[in-house]
């Protein structure tokens, strides 16, 4: 039984990769006794030709699965050999993986390379809409302050003479005028939250204007470049997520000369997703067998991918619809 990962990709190259080593991705295969003969075909009706067809490259003889790289996850490729080890053994098939970015991973989901893609919330919105794939699973990790949920949050240094106040408005009206590090543009916690909240306290119209109450707004990048700023004293204030106030984001020096001045609650946690085109008992297999990584026995492969204590079972549009809210309100245009 194979189990193995094909490479581990880089940011600027992983969509490149992922396309030109397509064919060694192996998975969604037909075996050659699939095949139907074309006597066969001629006396099928139209609609059950097109329904084997579907059946045949659909059905996956190897499994795929995405992997994105993260910053508190090091040694990623030893700990997903893990994983593809254990998922081979459970479903009885072989597995295989790649490693490389949220982006890369998305566009495997839409170009049919892989079957499974770990995402945070962002990319599982656009994996629904390049490949209508859907999140089954949600991780929960032990410092999250929900359980498929975690925190946004607004961070001031110690020292800092803003203060939480009784309301969001109140406690970031406070922000105006001062310096802000967001973490990217595209980060939901370091920039979508936040942002939404500003603009539905009518603080700023929109995303596209927030240089009317911020003096200066910078982006890091990542989470421990925006918390860099205001340790530095270069930001007033970063937005990061609420598990960035732990190593390896910051160190425990770092992480005590800072505080939260404002937290968002209910941004989706991280999650797994399944393309559309594998079949539905498939999936449900898949499923069932990545939760078994919750028993005793074998919760620490999980633990040592990606810090996750459990994965949970979620509905998809359930589990995003804060996301699509979020963001609805922050491209607000007036």
């Amino acid at each position: 039984m194979k189990v193995g990962i094909k490479g581990v990709l880089g940011t600027g190259v992983a969509f490149v990769a992922f396309m030109s080593l397509a064919v060694n991705l192996v998975g969604c295969t037909q075996p050659e006794n699939a095949k139907v003969n074309t006597e066969q075909q001629a006396q099928n009706s139209p609609e059950q030709t097109e329904a084997q067809q579907v059946q045949q490259t659909t059905t996956p003889t190897t499994l795929k699965i995405a992997f994105p790289t993260r910053k508190d996850s090091t040694d990623l490729e030893t700990k997903v050999d893990a994983v593809n080890k254990f998922l081979s053994k459970e479903l009885g098939m072989p597995v295989e993986a790649k490693i490389g970015d949220d982006a890369a991973a998305v566009e495997a989901l839409r170009a049919n390379q892989v079957d499974v893609a770990f995402l945070s919330s962002k990319p599982a919105l656009k994996a629904e809409e390049l490949a209508n794939a859907r999140l089954y699973l949600a991780e929960v990790r032990p410092n999250y302050s929900g359980k498929q949920t975690y925190r946004s949050i607004i961070v001031v240094r110690k020292d800092s003479p803003l203060q939480s106040k009784s309301s969001a408005k109140e406690t970031l009206e406070q922000l105006r005028g001062k310096k802000m590090a967001f973490t990217s543009p595209t980060s939901t916690s370091g920039f979508v939250f936040p942002v939404s909240v500003l603009v539905k306290e009518g603080l700023v119209p929109d995303s596209d204007r927030l240089d009317q109450f911020f003096a200066q707004v910078t982006y890091g990048g990542d989470y421990s470049k925006a918390l860099q700023a205001v340790l530095r004293r270069q930001a007033d204030a970063a937005a990061v997520s609420e598990y960035a106030l732990f190593p390896p984001y910051v160190s425990e020096t770092e992480k005590n000369q800072l505080r939260v001045l404002h937290g968002i609650p209910g941004v989706p946690a991280h999650g797994v997703a399944i393309d559309d085109d594998v079949p539905q008992q498939m999936r449900e297999k898949i499923v069932t067998a990545m939760l078994k990584l919750n028993q005793p026995e074998n919760n620490q492969i999980l633990r040592d991918l990606y810090n996750s204590t459990e994965l949970v079972e979620v509905d998809h549009n359930a589990h995003l619809q804060p996301l699509r809210d979020a963001l609805k309100v922050a491209e607000k245009k007036s």
